[in-house]
C-alpha cells in the first residue's frame, strides 16, 4: 500500500459519519499492518508498472506498429479463429506453433523453443528458475526497466553498468561488473531500449565469453535493425536469444520466443505455468507466420519512416536525436525542458515516453514510436509548437 492509497482513505473518511470513520481506520491501520509485515520491503519499494491512457491521441509512445492487417487478411483470420474450440484448454507445449516458429526463424539444429506471454514472462520464467540467495542479475543502463524488476520479484540482486556517453558498452566496466558480481544471468538489449543502437557484435561476444552464467540477448527490435546472434546458438554454451511478435504488429497477443540449447529450455520449462499460451494466441500466431510478407513489408515501411522522422527531427532547433536501429527514437530537448514538452505534446493530441524521470544520461530524454507518415507529422507539428 502507498502513501497516496492511504491519503485517499483518509480523504473518504472526512464524507463519513464519526463512528464509521473510527470503524475504518482501525481496519484500514489493520491492513496496513499486515501489509508492512507480510509484503517484501523490495516489492513495496517499488512502483507498479504504469501505462497512461491513450484515448483520443497518436498513440507514440509504446513501440507498436502503427499498420493494421488488410481487411482480406483480417476476414482469413476470423475465419479461423471461429474454428477454435473455446471450450477446450490450448495445445500445453504449443507444438504446431513452435514448429512454425523454428521454421520462421531460421533456429539452428539440435537447439529448442520455449514460448512466453509476452517477453516479460519468459524473464521471469529464467529468474525464477536460477534465483538463489546472493544470485546477481546484470544489465547495461539504461536498458529494459523489467530486468530490474523482475529481478526484484525474484528475489535478486540487480547490478546496472553505465553505457558510455554515446550508449555503447563500457567494456572495462562490464568486464569489472562481471568479475565483481558472478552474474547468474546478463540481460543484452540488442538493439538497446531505450537508446535504439546496437552494442558491437565483438563486444557481445566478450560478455558471452567472460560470463560466468546465462547470457540472453533480447531481440525484441530484431525486425528494424538488421543484426541477429540466432544463427550462433549453439556456438556458446551460455547463450540464449529472446524475440517478441509485438513489434511486428502482434502487441496484443503477447507471445514471447526464447530459443537456446535444449538442457536450459527444459529447466526453463519446469517453471513454465502450464496453458501459458492461449489457444486464440496460438491459432493467431500460427496465421500470422503464413503472413511474413507482409508483416516484413510493414517493418519495412517503419524503416523507411524512421530516417525521415530523424532528420526531421535533426533539423528541428533546440533537438538533438540519436541514430536508430529500431521503431522508435530516443530524443534530447534543451536543459529543465522534457516534462514541459512531454506535457505540451499531449495537450496537443499526441503521447510519446518521458524518459527525464529515469535521469541519469536520460535526463532531459524523450522517446517516440515511429508510427504512420500522418501520426509523425502531428507529432512533429505538435513537438515544434510545444518547444
Amino acid at each position: 500500500m502507498t502513501d497516496s492509497d492511504v491519503l485517499y482513505f483518509f480523504e473518504k473518511q472526512l464524507t463519513l459519519r464519526p463512528e464509521h470513520c473510527t470503524q475504518n481506520f482501525h481496519k484500514m491501520s489493520s491492513i496496513v499492518d499486515k501489509v508492512s509485515k507480510l509484503i517484501r520491503p523490495e516489492i513495496r519499494a517499488l512502483k507498479a508498472y504504469h501505462v497512461p491512457d491513450a484515448t483520443g491521441l497518436v498513440k507514440l509512445d509504446a513501440m507498436e506498429n502503427p499498420y493494421p492487417w488488410p481487411d482480406n487478411m483480417q476476414q482469413a483470420w476470423l475465419d479461423v479463429l471461429r474454428q477454435v474450440a473455446l471450450n477446450r484448454y490450448p495445445d500445453p507445449d504449443a507444438r504446431r506453433l513452435r514448429e512454425r516458429l523454428r521454421a520462421a526463424l531460421g533456429l539452428p539444429d539440435g537447439l529448442n523453443l520455449l514460448l512466453g506471454n509476452g517477453s516479460d514472462e519468459l524473464i521471469q520464467i529464467i529468474l525464477m528458475t536460477v534465483s538463489r540467495p546472493g544470485a546477481v542479475v546484470l544489465a547495461p543502463a539504461p536498458s529494459f526497466v523489467m530486468y530490474e524488476m523482475i529481478a526484484a520479484f525474484t528475489g535478486m540482486k540487480f547490478a546496472g553498468v553505465p553505457l558510455t556517453a554515446d550508449f555503447t558498452l563500457d567494456m572495462p566496466a562490464m568486464t569489472t561488473a562481471i568479475v565483481t558480481h558472478q552474474p547468474a544471468v546478463i540481460f543484452l538489449s540488442y538493439p538497446n531500449n531505450p537508446t535504439a543502437n546496437l552494442f558491437t557484435h565483438a563486444d557481445v561476444v566478450r560478455v558471452v565469453e567472460q560470463a560466468p552464467g546465462l547470457v540472453v540477448l533480447d531481440e525484441a527490435y530484431h525486425a528494424f535493425a538488421g543484426e541477429s546472434f540466432m544463427s550462433e546458438l549453439g556456438k556458446h554454451d551460455n547463450l540464449l536469444v529472446m524475440r517478441t511478435l509485438s513489434k511486428q504488429g502482434l502487441a496484443g497477443l503477447r507471445l514471447g520466443v526464447l530459443a537456446g540449447p535444449n538442457p536450459w529450455l527444459a529447466e526453463f520449462n519446469k517453471v513454465r505455468l502450464p496453458y501459458n499460451i492461449g489457444t486464440l494466441t496460438q491459432a493467431s500466431a500460427e496465421f500470422a507466420l503464413t503472413h511474413l510478407a507482409l508483416l516484413d513489408e510493414q517493418a519495412g515501411l517503419i524503416r523507411l519512416e524512421r530516417e525521415k522522422l530523424f532528420k526531421a527531427l535533426t533539423a528541428l532547433k533546440g533537438v538533438q536525436p540519436w541514430p536508430s536501429q529500431t521503431n522508435f527514437i530516443l530524443f534530447r530537448v534543451d536543459q529543465g525542458d522534457a516534462d514541459r514538452v512531454f506535457e505540451g505534446l499531449r495537450q496537443r493530441g499526441v503521447l510519446i515516453k518521458n524518459m527525464n524521470s529515469a535521469g541519469g544520461m536520460l535526463r532531459d530524454c524523450l522517446r517516440v514510436t515511429v508510427g504512420t507518415p500522418e501520426e509523425n507529422t502531428a507529432f512533429l507539428k505538435a513537438l515544434e509548437t510545444s518547444l
